[in-house]
């Protein structure tokens, strides 16, 4: 008796639905199971093998019925989604960071929701010249803050709800910041990445521009990965990171030669 032939179409169809489903999740930041079914055409069954898939894969995973997205070296989430996430973390390195940030300094901030952490923390500060490419960051500043606000052109990217490219980084070789606030996706040995080549280019153009980097990492970051470095910790003056990093972690970045804050974090 022989055996049947793999049918090469079914799982051609099925690689694509999968596709689908981390591009619609990824797009979104959380989608349920009911909505994910009814947009591919196949029963919640079939969603939930697929889900099991793409969350073996660490594209996506499940949390209280919703399926929602994960950073990867690929991809990354939106800001709107990331806003939501280890916001304890980002709310003690926030607190960290603002008595850094001298009163009349220009600050240029990148597209990272830890950046709008920190903004939020410097509210009540003296007047500070924010330079951005982050609509996150302009919507913290709009109407509410005594801070001045520089917009960066450049091509508006909506998972990122920033402008990102050639015109962002031309717009940045005429500027010099006191000070430059940026994050990564994932971290390996020393250098730090972002899975998009565009955003990692612009990171890397801020750093440069800027008097001062300071480099937040909450402890989530040092265990993923992304395809396209943008500097290392030497290119840091300050590494701010939360206290759930392992002390190896702090280790390393200390053996780069560089300052390491610790923020302690306040969990329930």
């Amino acid at each position: 008796m022989t055996s049947a032939k793999p049918d090469r179409r079914a799982t051609t169809d099925q690689a694509a639905r999968r596709k689908e489903i981390a591009s619609i999740v990824l797009r979104r930041g959380e989608v349920s199971i009911d909505d994910l079914s009814e947009l591919s055409g196949v029963s919640v069954m079939t969603i939930y093998r697929d889900i099991a898939v793409l969350e073996k894969a660490g594209v996506l995973y499940r949390n209280r019925g919703k399926v929602v997205a994960a950073a990867s070296g690929l991809h990354e989430a939106t800001a709107r989604y990331r806003m939501t996430q280890e916001s304890a973390e980002k709310q003690a390195m926030a607190r960290a960071v603002a008595p850094m940030i001298a009163p009349g300094s220009s600050v240029l901030m990148d597209d990272s929701t830890s950046a709008v952490w920190v903004l939020r923390q410097l509210m009540d500060m003296s007047p500070l010249s924010v330079v951005t490419n982050s609509l996150l960051v302009a919507s913290e500043l709009q109407g509410k803050s005594k801070h001045s606000l520089m917009m960066l052109g450049g091509e508006y990217q909506s998972w990122a709800e920033a402008t990102m490219g050639p015109v962002t980084i031309a717009n940045l070789e005429n500027l010099h910041a006191d000070v430059c606030l940026i994050s990564a996706s994932g971290v390996r040995g020393n250098t730090v990445y972002h899975p998009y080549a565009d955003v990692a280019a612009v990171k890397k153009k801020m750093m440069q521009v800027a008097e001062r980097t300071i480099l937040i990492l909450d402890h989530t970051k040092f265990t993923r990965r992304a395809l396209h470095a943008f500097g290392t910790y030497a290119d840091a003056d300050i590494v701010v990171v939360d206290s759930q990093t392992p002390r190896a972690v702090i280790e390393r970045i200390e053996e780069a030669n560089v300052r390491v804050h610790v923020a302690q974090v306040e969990l329930d």
